[in-house]
C-alpha cells in the first residue's frame, strides 16, 4: 500500500501533539490540586483556567489564517515553543505574593498555554484533512482516530501530574515537562520531514470561515456540550474528591492525588476510546454524508438534553411523583 505523499510529517506532528497533550494534561491537574493545597478557594481555582479557555477560543478562531498564513509546521514550532514557555512561567510564582496577585499570574500563564494548545491541535487537525482518503468515511476515521486518542493522551497526562506532584512537588514536576518538551521541540524542528504545507502570503481570514451549514450547527453545540461538561470536570469533581479522600495529612494528600488523576485519567481516556470508535457506532464507511448526519443528529439532541438531566433528576428526587 503505498503512503500519500506527507505521510511521515504527518506522524511526526501528531506524535509531537500527543506529547504536548501529555503536557497539556499533566499542567491541569498539578495547577488544580497544588493551588487547592495553599487555600485557594473553587472560585478561585476556576478564574485560573478562564483565561486558558478564552485563548483557546480566540486562537481557534485564528489559528485556521495562521496556518494558511504561515504554515502548519510553524503553528506546531510556536504551540509547543509556548508551552515550554508557560511552564516555566510557572516555576516564578512567589508564595509570598498575595492571593490576587497569584491567580492573575496563573490566569495569564495559563491564558500562554491555551493559545499554545491550539496552535498544535491545528498543525495535527489540519493535517489530518489533507492526508486522509477522500472516499469511504476515511475523513471522519482519521479525525475520529485522532480526537480519541489525543484525549486518551491527555488522560494519562492527568495521571502523569497528580502522580508526579505527589512524588516531586509543583516546581520539579514543572521543569521536568518543561524539559522533556523542549528536547521534543528541538528534535521535531530537526527531524521534521517535508511533505506539510507551507504558508501562503495572500492567505485571507474570510477563507477560514465555514459556509457549511451543519458544521456552524456542531460548532454551536459543541460550545455549550462542553462548557455543560467542565462546569463539574474542571474543578468540581477533583475538589469534592478531595475534600472527601483526604484528612490534611502528607500521606492522604498524596493518595489522593493518585485517586483524583486516576479517575480523571480513567474517564477521559474511556471517552476519547468512544470518540475513536464513533466512526463504527454511526457505521460511517460506506455510508453517504446524508445517512452518517442522520443519527449523528439524532444522537446530538440527546446529548444535548444531558446537562439537564442532574438537575432534574435531582428535583425529581426532592419532590416524587405521587
Amino acid at each position: 500500500m503505498t503512503r500519500p505523499a506527507g505521510f511521515t510529517a504527518y506522524i511526526t506532528v501528531t506524535a509531537a501533539y500527543w506529547a504536548f497533550m501529555l503536557t497539556d494534561g499533566a499542567l491541569r491537574m498539578l495547577v488544580l490540586l497544588h493551588f487547592h493545597t495553599l487555600g485557594f478557594s473553587p472560585v478561585q481555582l476556576a478564574y485560573l483556567f478562564v483565561l486558558y479557555e478564552i485563548a483557546g477560543v480566540v486562537t481557534n478562531l485564528s489559528a485556521g489564517w495562521i496556518a494558511a498564513r504561515f504554515g502548519l509546521t510553524s503553528t506546531l514550532y510556536a504551540g509547543l515553543s509556548l508551552q515550554v514557555v508557560a511552564l516555566l512561567a510557572l516555576t516564578q510564582l512567589d508564595p509570598a505574593w498575595s492571593v490576587a496577585a497569584s491567580v492573575v499570574f496563573v490566569m495569564l500563564v495559563q491564558g500562554l498555554s491555551g493559545v499554545a494548545k491550539d496552535l498544535a491541535k491545528m498543525s495535527s487537525k489540519s493535517a489530518v484533512k489533507l492526508l486522509a482518503p477522500t472516499t469511504g468515511g476515511g475523513l471522519f476515521r482519521w479525525v475520529a482516530l485522532l480526537t480519541g486518542s489525543k484525549n486518551a493522551v491527555k488522560g494519562a497526562g492527568f495521571l502523569l501530574g497528580a502522580g508526579m506532584l505527589a512524588l516531586l512537588g509543583f516546581v520539579p514536576s514543572t521543569l521536568v515537562m518543561a524539559a522533556i518538551l523542549f528536547v521534543i521541540l528541538i528534535g521535531v524542528i530537526i527531524g521534521m520531514p517535508a511533505g506539510l504545507p507551507v504558508g501562503r502570503e495572500d492567505a485571507k481570514f474570510t477563507e477560514v470561515l465555514s459556509k457549511n451549514r451543519n458544521i456552524n450547527w456542531l460548532s454551536a453545540a459543541r460550545l455549550f456540550l462542553f462548557g455543560a461538561r467542565d462546569v463539574w470536570f474542571v474543578v468540581g469533581i477533583p475538589i469534592y474528591f478531595y475534600a472527601v479522600l483526604s484528612d490534611g495529612s502528607v500521606e492522604s494528600k498524596r493518595e489522593a492525588f493518585f485517586m483524583i488523576g486516576s479517575f480523571m485519567a480513567v474517564w477521559t481516556i474511556l471517552y476519547g476510546a468512544v470518540q475513536g470508535w464513533a466512526p463504527k457506532i454511526l457505521r460511517a464507511t460506506g455510508r453517504t454524508e446524508g445517512d452518517t448526519l442522520a443519527p449523528a443528529t439524532g444522537t446530538l439532541r440527546w446529548s444535548s438534553c444531558l446537562p439537564c438531566w442532574p438537575r432534574w433528576s435531582g428535583s425529581r428526587l426532592r419532590h416524587p411523583p405521587r
